[in-house]
């Protein structure tokens, strides 16, 4: 009789780790493990337990490459999650490099070394674009060419760290095996506990219900369900193990049936109800104040830290039409959506419908 699979979960506690734990727990039938590793833990997911997956929370930072290697033994297969998110340098550049690469780094030696064979990486589609230029990727592909050009330290620690995944494929592992990698490209993520939809609805309180509108309507951005992107790494994972050569060294992009719109346009699908107001500003002017908010950064940053979800890369992204095509991923390992888009419409909504409602308007 087969013994069952345990995975490691790097950021295990975070956002889409927990849209992840619930596909495994509901989907996952060979898995009777699931380590969540994090540096902020929360230990009430141990509380999702079943009879047949033990959950267990485990405390460390990626950084620190013997808590990296004592979660991972006994391990059957990673799923590096962690990662830092920032575009608005919130974060020293620095620290993010520490975390996004380095960190990868420690946790591909410590798959040699403890001899586990998968591993599965969370990239981004920011690996390779939108760049600040405002060149346009529509439904594109992983060949299809584009001028890559990265400015920002989030964007650029994440195309050196899903390299070294890449490059990792076929290592030899700790007892002779060999390593096997993939990696998966979510567009913008959205879903239950997101924290930019809550962002953007904060925003809007703070401004009595006026938003700012300077992008076109036309732009468009695929943006993908939270537990759609679990269930590719699900499929992933599996599909790795089974066929590790097919999958092994290759790069996916993530994406489902959610709408293409732009990024205002899909939020205020969701945060309609408040009644937020818009008001147009023309773009050259949008691009001013995008500007100036970075040269007021670099001005103050003697004293104090000025980063308003504002600056010349977050409306490059915003402006900039980027959607893509899951057709490989389909091809490799039969993705398809788990989540239709009225399903994950609808649990997006439950959970925007907690918000507080004093954003409507008087």
């Amino acid at each position: 009789m087969s013994t069952g699979f345990t995975y490691l979960v790097t950021g295990g506690c975070g956002f889409l780790a927990r849209h992840l734990l619930q596909v495994l727990l509901e989907k996952e039938d060979r898995l009777t493990e699931v380590r969540l590793f994090d540096k902020h833990i929360d230990p009430s997911l141990q509380d999702h337990s079943t009879e047949r997956i033990k959950v267990v929370v485990m405390q460390g930072d990626v950084t620190e490459y013997p808590s990296v290697l004592k979660a991972g033994h006994g391990a059957d297969l990673v799923i590096h999650m962690a990662s830092l998110v920032d575009v608005w340098h919130r974060v020293p550049e620095e620290v993010i490099h520490k975390v996004n690469v380095q960190g990868t780094a420690n946790v591909i030696n410590a798959c040699v070394e403890n001899g586990i064979q998968y591993l599965v990486y969370t990239s981004s589609m920011e690996v390779i674009g939108p760049n600040i230029r405002g060149d346009p990727f529509i439904r594109g592909d992983e060949d299809t060419l584009y001028n890559v050009s990265h400015e920002m330290p989030y964007p650029k620690s994440k195309a050196e760290a899903e390299k070294l995944v890449l490059e990792a494929n076929g290592r030899k592992v700790i007892g002779g095996a060999c390593l096997y990698t993939c990696s998966l490209r979510p567009t913008g993520i959205y879903g239950e506990h997101h924290q930019l939809m809550r962002d953007f609805y904060e925003t809007g309180v703070r401004t009595r219900g006026w938003m700012v509108r300077g992008v076109s309507q036309d732009k468009e951005h695929g943006r993908v369900y939270a537990g759609n992107v679990a269930w590719m790494h699900l499929l992933a994972a599996r599909a790795l193990r089974e066929h590790p050569h097919r999958l092994g060294g290759e790069a996916y992009f993530c994406y489902d049936d959610s709408p293409y719109k732009s990024y205002q346009d899909f939020n205020m699908q969701f945060l309609s109800q408040f009644h937020f107001r818009e008001v147009c500003v023309p773009a050259w002017l949008l691009w001013g104040v995008a500007s100036l908010n970075d040269l007021l950064r670099w001005l103050l940053r003697p004293v104090c830290n000025y980063t308003p979800l504002l600056n010349r890369y977050t409306l490059a992204v915003a402006s900039t039409s980027f959607t893509v095509s899951s057709d490989k991923a389909q091809r490799h390992f039969a993705y398809r959506p788990l989540f239709s888009w009225e399903e994950a419409k609808s649990r997006t909504l439950s959970w925007v419908n907690t918000f507080p409602l004093r954003a409507k308007a008087s």
